[in-house]
């Protein structure tokens, strides 16, 4: 998430092996083990705020702190941080770095601006989605994707393995970073307060300081809110953490950021998002580019999908959750002869929305029930729920709230 330049600021030096520690930068974290859970610099400042602590990706992470409701109205009506120190980096450089860059991701790398920031997603041969990532040009041969905590090392594994013959290195970037999402209607203002240096627009990366420390904030979210994410060093994550608290940021947890992140559709890679699901069929063909020519675009080029990724809204009680069943009007046998080795369609991400205050998810069914305003019945717990297919975003500033 790091802005590009001459003037490189708090941009850590090239090298660093294949994820070796570094001397005064780690500390906080602990070393990776199979049966050690991980914590991030913050895991005190956690402990001190009271916060539920659950494993999640092999990390120990706060879900909660007040509640859920709560700190997603907080987001939605102030202004909220999160730790999410546990994504991944890995940091790609040299001469062809960007032509390697294009080869694996499937947006067009050779748009992402001097100081700005992509979305795409990772395929294999076949199409099926390994990961989905935001890629940040720290210069003109030097770039920062950001992976999911749980894919982190078969993404890393996947760039080495495909280095090949590009002049290019890739270098695990993990243990440099610590990194705090500050997200909401008032959460620009509150970084201002104690930020040296100008925010970055949406999609772009400026070099900021907060607390004496140096930091490369980028105008990026998972909520659909405003606002602006931060990566520092492990050390100094802790000051700019407690400055932001003095400016009024309440902390937030993954709980939380799921139920933001689902009321505007934003996918979640285990969820919305895997290996036997293709972008096609998850409606992210806007971010794959496929005359770039990246791994899966030949799988992908002329599919044409039998299922669709939908939200839904529930029209009457009950609460959504991975996994439940979902028929539609077309009838069962249509829908079992149109969802291959998935069987009837399914919900990947359900919840109950803190805004909308009814349940919500989003799930694969037929493309012909994909029409908003489409019934749809869930299975929850065998008991069928009345829903129906809604526009994106299910939550929308102008008209919920």
């Amino acid at each position: 998430m790091a802005g590009a330049g001459r003037s490189r600021g708090p941009v850590p030096p090239r090298g660093g092996g294949s994820g070796g520690y570094q001397q005064g930068v780690t500390c906080g974290r602990l070393p990776p083990a199979a049966d050690t859970l991980r914590r991030t610099p913050l895991f005190d400042r956690h402990e001190q705020a009271g916060a539920r602590l659950v494993p999640f990706a092999g990390w120990e992470m706060p879900v909660q702190y007040e509640g859920i409701r709560q700190e997603h109205v907080a987001v939605r009506t102030s202004a909220g941080m999160f730790d999410v120190s546990h994504m991944g980096e890995i940091e790609t450089s040299g001469p062809q770095a960007e032509q390697f860059l294009q080869r694996l991701l499937s947006n067009d790398v050779t748009r992402i601006a001097e100081r700005g920031a992509q979305y795409s997603v990772l395929c294999r041969e076949d199409g099926g989605v390994l990961d989905d990532l935001f890629t940040y040009r720290l210069g003109p041969d030097r770039f920062l994707t950001v992976t999911n905590a749980s894919n982190h090392e078969k993404d890393l594994a996947w760039f080495r393995e495909h280095t090949g013959d590009f002049d290019a290195e890739v270098t695990d970037a993990h243990e440099r970073w610590a990194m705090l999402a500050v997200q909401g209607p008032d959460a620009r203002a509150a970084v201002e307060r104690v930020a040296e240096g100008e925010l970055p627009a949406r999609m772009r990366t400026a070099e900021v300081s907060i607390a004496g420390v140096e930091c490369l904030a980028c105008g990026t979210g998972y909520t659909g809110e405003d606002g602006v994410e931060l990566l520092t060093d492990p050390i100094g994550s802790v000051k700019v953490w407690d400055a932001l608290l003095d400016a009024g940021v309440v902390p937030i947890g993954l709980g939380a950021r799921d139920t933001l992140r689902l009321e505007v559709c934003f996918h979640l890679y285990g969820n919305d998002l895997s290996e036997d699901r293709n972008p096609i069929e998850a409606g992210l063909a806007w971010c794959c580019k496929l005359d770039t020519g990246f791994i899966g675009a030949d799988a992908l080029r002329g599919i044409e999908p039998d299922q669709t990724l939908v939200p839904f809204a529930f029209t009457g009680a009950g609460i959504p959750r991975q996994g439940n069943p979902v028929r539609t009007a077309t009838g069962e046998r249509a829908v079992r002869a149109s969802t291959r080795s998935h069987g009837e369609g399914v919900v990947t991400s359900g919840s109950l929305s803190p805004c909308l205050e009814v349940g919500i998810g989003m799930a694969y069914v037929p493309v012909a029930a994909a029409a908003p305003s489409t019934e749809l019945e869930v299975d929850v717990r065998g008991k069928s729920r009345a829903a129906e297919v809604r526009e994106k975003p299910l939550y929308r500033k102008e008209t919920s709230g």
